[in-house]
């Protein structure tokens, strides 16, 4: 089962002893040495598979994990020296699918990603799955918005990566600072107001009323969720 895969390692030499056993079982693999450069590259190249080292400079992989799984459910697999269950605990708590305390042999480690491969293939969705709520349909694979009667609405990436979070969860209330890490990752520049232009840009596109909408609604005090627009107008 050939998949692309990204390697996270700042030490060279595990990241090249890494890729070459990758490759030579037919995987695309790809390598960065810090964390930051793991979570440009897995948002671009979107990997069938990240293995994650976790101690790394700019961004260590226990955040790049928190960051990621906030945004995608690409399966993680982290490499650790801490060898504390606490430490391991944390991980898997972070959404990690699996681990491997180093010094670890590289075949065991080729067995653990045919392992999470297989998982990944029992489990994916079908490539036309979209994502309705009431009059607003989401296609993740084509990056398409489309609101009443199917008309194609064109969104900026960070209003459609807002409207693919909600949408995935219909009904569910995000706060700002949810909607805003899958926005911002570690980029600190954004704030609270950003994930507010972003569901009144939002409204104005896809609502048949922006002043009273009926799917994207303020839960005040809380946040914003979207619903098929049984809910109540707000006031």
């Amino acid at each position: 089962m050939s998949a692309r895969i990204l390697v996270a390692e700042d030490d060279v030499r595990q990241a090249q002893v890494l890729h070459m056993y990758l490759k030579s079982e037919g995987h695309d693999a790809v390598v960065v040495h810090d964390g930051r450069a793991a979570i440009d590259v897995a948002r671009r190249l979107k990997p069938d598979l990240l293995i994650l080292d976790v101690m790394m400079p700019r961004v260590d992989g226990l955040d790049v994990c928190r960051i990621l799984r906030q945004e995608s459910t690409v399966p993680v697999l982290l490499l650790t020296a801490r060898s504390s269950e606490d430490d391991l605990l944390l991980g898997l708590d972070l959404g990690a699918d699996d681990y491997m305390t180093k010094p670890y042999s590289p075949r065991e480690l080729m067995a653990r990603v045919r392992t999470l491969l297989r998982r990944v293939a029992r489990t994916a969705p079908p490539d036309d799955a979209l994502l309705r709520v009431g009059e607003i349909t989401v296609d993740p694979l084509r990056h398409e918005v489309r609101g009443a009667s199917g008309k194609l609405i064109a969104c900026t990436p960070g209003e459609f990566t807002v409207l693919s979070a909600m949408a995935a969860e219909p009904g569910r209330v995000f706060t700002r600072k949810q909607l805003l890490d899958r926005t911002r990752g570690w980029d600190v520049s954004s704030t609270d107001r950003t994930v507010d232009m972003y569901i009144l840009n939002l409204r104005k596109k896809l609502e048949r009323n922006p002043r009273r909408p009926t799917q994207l609604l303020t839960v005040y005090g809380v946040g914003y969720k979207l619903t098929t627009g049984s809910d109540s107008a707000e006031d």
